[in-house]
């Protein structure tokens, strides 16, 4: 024997003896204390007491010991793992070697201490180390234990694991929403061995014993009203087939049987309704009453003898139409994982839809408490959407992750830049690095005030830009239509943003409507020429021809002939001077211009100026009644306001143009 294996069994006797001792004070000091003594690396003194444990539990075993005595090597364990002195899989390990050696009813206690150490597993000492023995450990219990005899310990195991593991964890996903197709219902598939020849009644003479609870001597005995035979047996227990492998649907031969054997199961359900008797209420309140109320079906019973006591059953009624709830919401989910030719019809989609009503009618019309029984079935239905909804969209974690805390950099302190720069020097000049560049940044000291010079004053006036277009619009000097400024596109480009600064007439709503810019530019060169000088007497337009040869006397004579003061039209300088004079007092005289609270509003927002205000209601007013817009009209308007003395301006003004 080498010396370092002489050494390890030594260590591991000494380990032994210390563990026995630990085990009857309940305490792991003396482990600790020897842990220290022995000299070696950590991981072989942890190995060493790894393997002590597990001999020390494998004595108990053989002696045949109770459960207490395994749970007491278990928990020193786990104090041995929180010291730091023995591996954090020893307790798993150990919990393994006692369900593999255990029969099934003891195996229930040990796993009770399981469920109950569930927060000591899920820490970070133990869980990274232990979920994989502990799924495994569970899976092979899993396979021990029959579903149909030990239902509640499977539950537990079920509820351990999804208590143990979180949402997301992979593992414990149906991802690709496979089926259990080895979960197959045996019935009897051959007619001529079928007992179901004879008639129901006959069954019942030939002495058949009913279940104490559904019949009794308060009530009379039920018999079932629909003739039960073995053509309906098979299809009843037929379409278990469908439920366990519902992609069989979406097969038109296979649809077709499915279609027909629901139709006579669901009419079977309709035409026989069950009565909330009162020996099963009975029997139900006994239940409640001695703490037995568990009713499951772990598996079908598919004995053709039972099968009238099963129709009979509300419960096992309930959880036939159940099962078609849950079919009916596969076929018409969308499910990540189908395959492309699973889809339904217009047809099946309609079938599925009509037959849902009629088995939520059905939930409601099975006692007891059938209403309730179906919102709450409605509801469950609905919340396993959102669980399907989240499997298609990945698993996503419910965990949401703090956001890193985003750290604000100190500001660096810069090297200060000379005053020359600034221009805060003897020679409050700033330096641009460059002789000329200094030259022309050093003309004005003030960029604001640069800006504001008039030499950089580009745009040019109205009167400027639109003397060419005036004087083409004058029918007396005859330049053709084709040869008008305004029908150059960059002049017209050039003319609408001026008009846009310059000019009020632009933000003024018309009625016209323009086909072109040329055209749109002459109705507005013809409202300039009659504001800005030459006045517009002086011009005549090709409104005026075109009044000229509709013979129109009357304003044929007020446009030729010299008019009197009072029949005047206001010019665009009487316009000017009394908006300047008009000023704050533009609001009252607007409601005797017929404005109405919307243009005054709109006039409001335009600008800030009241005298800009007060031009933009004479333009507006101007332009509203056009050859009615004289001098005698303006003046009656000022009269009513009471704006008198603006008046008299206005007359002088007047005699002074004439």
């Amino acid at each position: 024997m080498s010396p370092s294996l002489f050494q390890f069994n030594e260590a591991r006797h000494k380990f032994s003896i210390c563990t026995k001792e630990a085990l009857n004070s309940r305490n792991v000091k003396p482990l600790i204390l020897i842990f220290s003594q022995l000299t070696g690396g950590e991981t072989e003194k942890k190995t060493t007491l790894d393997q002590a444990f597990r001999g020390v539990l494998e004595e108990k075993i053989l002696e045949q010991r109770e459960c207490e005595d395994f749970l007491s090597i278990i928990s020193l364990s786990i104090n041995g793992v929180t010291e730091g002195i023995c591996s954090a899989t020893t307790p798993f390990l150990l919990l393994g070697d006692v369900l593999d050696c255990l029969p099934l009813d003891q195996c229930d206690k040990i796993f009770t201490f399981v469920e109950k150490k569930v927060a000591t597993w899920k820490s970070a000492t133990f869980y990274s180390a232990g979920k994989n023995y502990l799924l495994r450990m569970c899976n092979d219990l899993l396979r021990r234990l029959s579903k149909s005899q030990n239902t509640v310990f499977c539950g537990r195991i079920q509820l351990f694991l999804a208590r143990l593991f979180p949402l997301s964890e992979k593992s414990g996903l149906n991802l690709q929403s496979q089926f259990n197709l080895e979960n197959v219902t045996v019935f009897n598939t051959n007619e001529q061995d079928s007992t179901l020849g004879l008639k129901h009644t006959e069954d019942r003479e030939d002495g058949m014993e009913v279940e104490e609870g559904e019949t009794g001597d308060e009530e009379p005995t039920t018999t079932c009203s629909v003739p039960i035979d073995y053509n309906l047996y098979r299809k009843f227990w037929s379409l278990q087939d469908f439920f366990r492998n519902p992609l069989q649907c979406y097969e038109k031969i296979y649809w077709k049987t499915f279609l027909k054997h629901s139709d006579e199961v669901l009419d079977v359900f309709r035409s026989y309704k069950l009565d909330d008797m009162q020996a099963s209420k009975k029997k139900h309140e006994e239940l409640k009453s001695s703490g037995e109320e568990h009713v499951y079906f772990a598996k079908f019973l598919t004995s053709e003898k039972l099968m009238d006591l099963q129709l009979n059953d509300s419960n096992f009624r309930r959880h036939i139409l159940l099962q078609y709830l849950i079919l009916f919401q596969y076929l018409k989910g969308q499910v990540k994982f189908k395959s492309s030719y699973c889809v339904l019809t217009d047809e099946q989609s309609l079938w599925i839809e009509d037959t849902t009503k009629a088995v939520y009618q059905l939930f409601k019309e099975t006692p007891p408490d059938g209403g309730r029984f179906s919102s709450m079935v409605e509801h469950i239905l609905h919340s396993e959407e959102n669980w399907i909804a989240w499997k298609n969209e990945g698993c996503p974690s419910f965990v949401k992750e703090r956001p890193p805390e985003s750290k604000v950099p100190k500001p660096v302190r810069k090297r200060p830049a000379p005053e020359d720069f600034f221009g805060k020097g003897p020679g409050k000049k700033v330096l641009m690095g460059n002789e000329e560049l200094t030259r022309l940044w050093n003309l004005c000291p003030d960029n604001m005030e640069a800006c504001k010079s008039e030499s950089r004053e580009f745009m040019p006036t109205l009167e400027e830009f639109f003397e060419d277009a005036i004087e083409q619009a004058d029918p007396e000097n005859m330049v053709e239509e084709e040869y008008k400024v305004v029908n150059n596109s960059n002049y017209g480009w050039r003319a609408l943003r001026l008009l846009a600064r310059r000019s009020p007439h632009f933000f003024q709503p018309t009625n016209q409507q323009f086909k072109s810019l040329p055209e749109y530019l002459d109705n507005m060169v013809i409202k300039l020429a009659k504001e800005l000088p030459p006045p517009s007497e002086e011009i005549k337009t090709a409104e005026d021809e075109d009044e000229e040869e509709d013979n129109d006397d009357a304003l044929l004579k007020e446009s030729t002939e010299s008019p009197d003061l009072q029949t005047k039209l206001v010019t665009g300088e009487q316009i000017d001077v009394l908006a300047n004079k008009l000023g704050e007092q533009w609001k009252v005289l607007a409601p005797y211009f017929e404005m109405k609270e919307s243009d005054i509003r709109g006039i409001e927002s335009d600008s800030e100026d009241v005298k800009m205000r007060a031009k933009l209601l004479l333009v507006a007013w101007h332009d509203r009644e056009g050859l009615q817009a004289t001098v005698e009209s303006i003046l009656s308007a000022l009269t009513d306001a009471g704006l008198t003395e603006l008046a008299e301006i206005l007359t002088n003004e007047a005699d002074n143009i004439s």
